[in-house]
């Protein structure tokens, strides 16, 4: 085999020498403009309401909040959550299906209670958007009487309302 002299023939014989990665072959890397993507664009999550009550921790976590304060007392050196979580959940698995009743009775009263709480929440709910609806009629009764040419303003969530029954019923065919 003859000898190449050059900097193509030392770089050639670099390459032969790297070990294949395999991850990498037969993958493209995107190209195009850094700005612009071909993927649709996701719709924004509506805000999470701050009054709505929180979901009520599992039996593991009700066991895991007992757990956390014995195991800082036993192991005040240790300041990974990590650590407390791996080994609470080594702990929980090790324990006998009666020695998890009262961590499941506990959840199961916490989800009770948070039952309540959510059939409150969502009559409040209910009863609010009986009032947008009032609200939405007061505002129809209004647009008749002023017929003179005033700009009327609509309540948001009406045009919101309005937007989705027209992307639903006018944007798909």
């Amino acid at each position: 085999m003859k000898n190449a002299k050059g900097k193509g023939a030392a770089r050639a014989s670099k390459e032969s020498l790297k070990p294949v990665d395999d991850r990498k072959v037969g993958k493209r890397k995107a190209s195009g403009k850094p700005g612009r993507s071909s993927a649709p664009k996701k719709e924004k999550k509506a805000k999470k309401d701050p009054n709505k009550p929180k979901r009520p921790p599992s039996a593991f976590f009700v066991f895991l909040e007992e757990f956390r304060k014995t195991f800082k007392a036993e192991n005040p050196n240790v300041k990974a959550v990590s650590v407390v979580g791996k080994a609470g959940g080594e702990k929980w698995k090790s324990l006998s299906s009666a020695e998890k009743a009262p961590y499941e009775a506990k959840a199961a009263k916490r989800k009770a209670e948070y039952e309540k709480l959510i059939k409150a929440y969502d009559k409040k709910q209910a009863s609010s958007a009986d009032d947008e609806e009032s609200d939405k009629s007061k505002s129809e009764v209004n647009d008749e009487d002023d017929a003179s040419g005033e700009v009327v303003f609509f309540p948001l969530s009406l045009l919101i309302m309005l937007l989705r029954i027209y992307s639903l019923y006018f944007l798909e065919y």
